[in-house]
Order: structure tokens, then sequence, then C-alpha cells
């Protein structure tokens, strides 16, 4: 059990999930003006990490033919044995039902928009066989973690949630094209969809940074919409500054794209979220 577990751990990165769950927890703050109580706090959580677990495993899935002609992710437990086919069919399925379980508990609205979003999280995997747009399916998927957030407390959408929730659409479909310069070469050859297989490093390059100076435009809306205090406008600030370190980190150096995409992204997150906190406090 022990050995299934770490192999599942390391089929979905469950470590990574520290990119949706700040954006979750910031929706749920602001839309209960503080703190929201520890029945919605473990629900979403349950909520966030099924989801995404949802989503890593169904794109492992459908990617292991693609996986094992890739270098990069030859050695996958997906693909090299280590997890069977029905093990990892198993874990989706199981995913898939915890998360509509878990918004029924919710409530109702949360219920019902449980079903459209596995269907998002799992149109990705699929969406880069047919078009370069994959990486703004990507963001999408993790963009509606501010939207369920503010579902669960208030039980409707609001308009600054839905500003959050783009601002972390173009976040993160922005640094999904900086990861995928790595295999930009395997998708010419596979013939799979990307932005960097059809425009290039350079474009490639200049397309993350127009995404993310979105990405700061639509929070920066959000913070003005949210009525957020100092705390709320410095963390955009911030967050701009992370960006910038980010674009220029990969720009001097290629192998230096695992510290960009997975440090910066992972601290960004968690800095947005204290700030919202302490904007909260005082």
């Amino acid at each position: 059990m022990v050995k299934l577990l770490s192999e599942l751990n390391e089929l979905v990165m469950f470590k990574h999930s520290i990119f949706s769950l700040p954006f979750i927890f910031i929706a749920m703050i602001v839309a209960a003006d503080g703190w929201f109580g520890w029945r919605l706090l473990l629900l979403g959580v349950i909520a966030a990490v099924s989801a995404r677990n949802f989503a890593m495993g169904f794109n492992r899935y459908v990617d292991i033919d693609i996986d094992r002609e890739n270098p990069r992710t030859k050695n996958r437990p997906s693909v090299d044995g280590r997890l069977s086919k029905h093990q990892i069919l198993l874990f989706i399925v199981i995913n898939a039902l915890i998360f509509i379980i878990d918004a029924y508990f919710i409530n109702t609205l949360a219920f019902r928009l449980s079903f459209p979003i596995l269907l998002v999280l799992g149109g990705y995997s699929l969406f880069k066989r047919f078009s370069a747009l994959a990486h703004l399916v990507l963001g999408l998927s993790l963009g509606l973690a501010p939207i369920a957030g503010v579902v669960a407390v208030k039980g409707e959408i609001t308009l600054w949630s839905v500003l959050l929730a783009i601002g972390v659409m173009f976040w993160v479909a922005g640094f999904d094209l900086l990861y995928s310069l790595q295999d930009m070469e395997f998708d010419k050859e596979r013939g799979l969809h990307s932005i960097p297989a059809k425009f290039g490093e350079q474009r490639t390059l200049l397309i993350s940074k127009l995404f993310h100076i979105l990405a700061v435009i639509f929070w920066l809306l959000f913070v003005m919409t949210s009525e957020g205090g100092f705390w709320s406008y410095l963390v955009v600030g911030i967050s701009a500054v992370i960006l910038w370190m980010e674009h220029r980190i990969v720009a001097k150096d290629f192998r230096q794209i695992d510290r960009a995409f997975f440090t910066l992204n992972g601290y960004l997150g968690i800095i947005f979220l204290i700030f919202v906190i302490i904007n909260e406090v005082f």
C-alpha cells in the first residue's frame, strides 16, 4: 500500500497542489469577509485536491502513448509499468466521485457545477491534440478554483471572483508556455498542438509575458471590485515582480525552467494568500 501511494504521489505530483489551493482560499476569505469556518476549510481542501487528482490522473491516462515517446516523461509510473491502466482509471473514478460528493455537501450550486467542472478539467488533456489554445484551457482549469471558493461561501458567482479567476487563468497559461518550451521539438515531431511548436521560442516568450501582464491587470481589477485594501494592492505589485523575475531567469538560462516554474510560482500563490489574510485582519 505504501508503495502504491508513493507511485500515485509521483503520478500526480501531489506537492504541486500548492498552485491551486491558495486561490480557492483567497476567494473564500474575501467572500466571507474573513474566516469561513472549519467545515468549509475541510470541504474546500477535499474539493481542490480531488479535482486536481482527477485532472492529473486523467491527463496521465490519456497521454500514456505520448509520454512513452517523450524522453522527459518516459519514466513516469503510468509509462514504465509501475502503475497499470486499471489502477490509474480506478484512481480517476474515485477522485471524480469524491469531488462530486464533496460538492453535494457544500451547497446545491456547487453540486450542479461539479459535473461541468470535471469536463473542463479533463478537456485540457484532449485539447492539445487539436488546438494550441490548450495552455489557456489548463489556465481555465486552475482559474475555476476561486470561482469554486466563492460558490462554496456565498452560493453564487460574483464579478470579483470571475476577475480573479481570469487572472489565475492567464498566470497559469503564461508559466505553462515557459514549461512547454522543453517539449517544443517533441511536439513538432509528434504533431501535437502547442504555442511553442507553432510560433517558436522567442514568440512564445513574448506571448507568455503578455499573458502575465494580463494576469496582473485582472488581479488589480479583482482588488478594485472586491474593495481590497492596501495589502491587497501591495501583493498584486509583489506578484508582478515575481513574474518579472520568472521571465528574467528563463531568458538567461533555459535549464532554470523548473526553478522558475515550480519555486517562484509556488511562492506567488502562498504570498498572495498571506497578504489577503493580512488585509482582512487589518
